[in-house]
């Protein structure tokens, strides 16, 4: 999404059943949630639950960017709707993945122990040199945006040069991996959806 100065919506979000995450990449933010206002720069994020009341605008000198990741919240009996909350990428230390010597690390906004979620955006970084060394698959779908740096990235048999602003999706176990080949971190939003069953028949 790109805002020019001053713009914005009063009311951005039509379906009360669609929960969203925003992450800032440039400019500034005014949020409101609920009557809470927040100002988030570059690196912010925001988690929004479905039937939340808000709005945004910008209230800098220069276009806002931002990803805007929406989805219909998948109700549980017995399992509450998440809360918002707002935080900031430079707020959240990443978690290095095992064995790897820090160099492939994920930066995860959301508990991934709190089952009241049923979506995850997260940010994985890559040090130079950073790979998955192994082909993986997932039982779900991923959306991946290229935040910084450049890497090969294997998508089933092919391995595509990626960078800053390319965009990947993955099918539901899609063999994947990963070499960061730049000089600098190669770093990606990260979409999926968790803890919840994948869907067996249209709705």
């Amino acid at each position: 999404m790109d805002v020019a100065p001053g713009g914005g919506s009063s009311n951005p979000e039509p379906d009360p059943q669609a929960q969203a995450v925003l992450f800032v990449t440039a400019g500034l933010m005014d949020l409101s949630i609920d009557g809470a206002t927040h100002h988030l720069k570059a690196g912010g994020y925001a988690y929004i639950p479905a039937g939340a009341k808000w709005s945004l605008r910008n209230p800098g000198t220069k276009p806002l960017g931002f990803h805007w990741i929406r989805k219909s919240y998948e109700d549980v009996p017995g399992i509450a709707r998440p809360a918002a909350f707002v935080t900031s990428d430079t707020a959240v230390a990443p978690n290095a993945m095992p064995d790897t010597d820090g160099r492939w690390a994920t930066t995860r906004f959301a508990d991934p122990d709190d089952i009241r979620h049923d979506m995850h955006v997260n940010i994985v970084t890559f040090q130079p040199g950073g790979l998955i060394p192994f082909e993986e698959t997932h039982v779900m779908e991923h959306g991946l945006y290229v935040l910084e740096g450049k890497a090969v990235y294997k998508l089933n048999s092919d391995w595509v040069e990626v960078e800053a602003g390319d965009f990947m999706w993955l099918r539901a176990f899609c063999p994947q991996a990963c070499y960061a080949a730049g000089p600098g971190p190669f770093r990606y939003l990260l979409y999926k959806d968790v803890n919840r069953h994948p869907g067996l028949r249209l709705k």
